[in-house]
């Protein structure tokens, strides 16, 4: 784009995602599935591929293996480049004079990566998390990141009260410049809290961790900076230096790092609260299955509900997303539930409210999950199966229950 800032951005894909549970014990986070045949990865690459800004990293250090055969180099969002483009960075040993070792925050991640960061030279880094649902045309956010000559710009959005606890409050003045800021109040004076997506410059933001890093860092821990989380202390500092400005998220924004909030989501999703896919300026792009379309069968009942390619459904599937492959067979019920990719839910089995994971097999006339007491969704209420479990016939996974990936109940 001639005359427009060299812009590098950096996708922080975490760590364990222990909040996840099951769900990520066998896979990063980012890997995780969303409308069915979506991955959380997609989101921020594709807002990035569909800004037109080619240098991508993604910087990842829990199961890195099991991004790299889905992401395919970048190919999907055409960031395969000879030159620049898509980048895995991985924190090992010896991976800056400063520091190594895997990061223990995502603030601490930007300290392991700033040589790298500062021999690209960019003019704007833009950072984005790789947990939750949104698309977003960076440009304009660019454009008025540079105009303002921020050191800083924070993406905010609406939330309720509720969720606001489990994020980044920003106050914002008049002006637009971030006035205030508390990271995950118990008692949020606000509901504007940070996207997680972070634009900074680079020159300052390199100063700041170097001089922040000398501050915090103890001697018998060699292995973090001090920095921890953004919300710690960069941001703090960043927001008092009086150059961080905020700029709302257009459309849907969600944090899906939590059971509740993922199963939700997908709620938002079948009840067309979800507008990710409807902006055609940034299409959400995916590495789509080679599967046949799906197909209810004539004893098939399906009401307000998605399903992949390859789904058969010869029971009933009611306000649910089913991904690639499922089959429910007949006489089967699948009601509030997210179901992974090649899930079978056997002839009479019924499943409510739960999350399944890909390659599960739920036996005859097995209940898995149960009907929450009010319409506000609780981590109490949800029963999630792991990758590969199997539940045997007639047996009861009750509400709030977890089996690990690969076990039997």
């Amino acid at each position: 784009m001639e005359g427009f800032p060299r812009v590098l951005g950096i996708i922080q894909a975490g760590g364990e995602g222990s909040r996840m549970d099951v769900l990520t014990r066998e896979r990063a986070k980012p890997a995780l599935s969303f409308a069915g045949s979506y991955k959380l990865i997609d989101f921020p690459l594709s807002s990035f591929a569909g800004s037109g800004i080619p240098d991508v990293w993604v910087s990842v250090s829990y199961l890195a293996s099991t991004l790299d055969p889905y992401i395919a180099q970048g190919r999907p969002w055409d960031l395969d480049r000879t030159r620049g483009g898509y980048r895995r960075v991985v924190p090992e040993e010896g991976w800056t004079s400063a520091e190594s070792g895997f990061a223990a925050g995502n603030a601490d991640n930007l300290v392991q990566l700033a040589d790298a960061i500062a021999d690209f030279a960019a003019d704007v880094l833009v950072v984005m998390s790789a947990d939750h649902v949104f698309t977003l045309d960076l440009r304009p956010v660019i454009r008025d990141h540079v105009e303002r000559g921020a050191e800083c710009t924070i993406v905010t959005a609406q939330v309720g009260r509720s969720e606001a606890r489990h994020n980044a409050v920003v106050e914002v003045s008049d002006d637009g410049r971030v006035s205030g800021f508390a990271y995950k109040p118990d008692r949020p004076a606000g509901t504007t809290v940070a996207t997680e997506i972070f634009l900074y410059d680079p020159g300052v933001l390199l100063g700041l961790l170097a001089r922040l890093r000398a501050e915090l860092s103890h001697a018998d821990d060699e292995g973090s900076s001090g920095l921890g989380d953004f919300g710690e202390h960069l941001l703090p500092a960043l927001v008092d230096r009086g150059r961080t400005f905020a700029t709302p998220m257009t459309g849907y924004w969600r944090d899906v790092g939590r059971p509740e909030v993922y199963l939700q989501a997908h709620r938002d999703l079948l009840r067309g609260k979800v507008d990710v896919f409807d902006r055609p300026g940034i299409p959400v792009l995916t590495r789509w299955p080679e599967k046949p379309p799906a197909r209810v069968r004539p004893s098939g009942e399906v009401d307000d509900a998605l399903l992949g390619a390859g789904v058969v459904v010869h029971g009933t599937v009611r306000r649910s997303v089913l991904g690639p492959g499922v089959v429910v067979e007949r006489g089967a019920v699948v009601e509030d539930a997210v179901i992974g990719a090649d899930v079978v839910i056997a002839a009479g089995a019924a499943v409510r409210t739960s999350i399944i994971d890909d390659g599960c097999r739920v036996g005859r006339g097995a209940r898995v999950g149960g009907t929450p007491a009010s319409t506000r969704l609780h981590e109490r209420d949800i029963a999630i199966l792991g990758r590969d479990t199997t539940v045997a016939a007639s047996a009861e996974v009750p509400a709030g229950a977890r089996l690990e990936p690969g076990s039997s109940a």
